[in-house]
């Protein structure tokens, strides 16, 4: 297999991976920095406070964002099936 396709497929891996992953990660950090401000605030110390808030948005964020997170996925895994006589040739 030629070393630069392979390292070009790998990075275009890497790069979608870090899309799809970006908005639910993004969304619970900055739901759960509210919620430990908001803790320290009112100086409630309950480490389970913060699990439904960051599960709620979450799911919000796949509900929004699932129909482009889904299609850059199957465009990625139609290329990938496309390009194996490409691959198997090297």
């Amino acid at each position: 297999m030629n070393i630069d396709l392979m390292i070009e497929t790998l990075r275009e891996m890497l790069w979608i991976s870090i899309l799809l992953s970006l908005p639910i990660l993004g969304s619970a950090l900055i739901v759960g920095l509210a919620v430990g401000l908001l803790q320290a605030v009112t100086s409630i110390q309950e480490q389970t406070l913060s699990f439904i808030p960051k599960l709620l948005a979450m799911v919000l964020v796949l509900v929004v964002m699932g129909s482009w997170m889904t299609r850059l996925l199957v465009g990625y895994c139609a290329e990938i099936f496309s390009g194996l006589p490409r691959f198997a040739a090297m």
